[in-house]
């Protein structure tokens, strides 16, 4: 089971910019799927990105295609997302899964970090 920690989360103006990474440990970095989730308050946990095991393929949300960016590093066991042009409406605790298929469902990531939260003030 591989364990996953996300960091870069804080507080910005709209308009701005993040980039969250996700280190991986105990497991084979490049044989995972990695996802980008968020959940807002009240709100259910959804899709944001997902990228396939080489990274020259990625799934985007709708509401974030054209201002965030996955992308990974296999020899860093490392996955990123790069978020700009950012709206309040992305507040939200981002979480970073990973999991055995290229999709864009929650139910195909099986492992979970903790979460980093963004917050986008107006």
């Amino acid at each position: 089971q591989v364990q996953l920690v996300e960091s870069g989360g804080g507080l910005v103006q709209a308009g701005g910019s993040l980039r969250l990474s996700c280190a991986a440990s105990g497991g084979t970095f490049s044989s995972y799927v990695m996802g980008w989730f968020r959940q807002a308050p009240g709100k259910e946990r959804e899709f944001v990105a997902s990228i396939n095991w080489s990274g020259d393929n990625a799934y985007y949300a709708d509401s974030v295609k054209g201002r965030f960016t996955v992308s990974r590093d296999n020899a860093q066991n490392s996955v990123y997302l790069q978020m700009n042009s950012l709206k309040p409406e992305d507040t939200a605790v981002y979480y970073c899964a990973a999991g055995p298929r290229f999709s864009w469902r929650i139910a195909d990531f099986r492992s979970w970090g903790q979460g980093t939260q963004v917050t986008v003030s107006s």
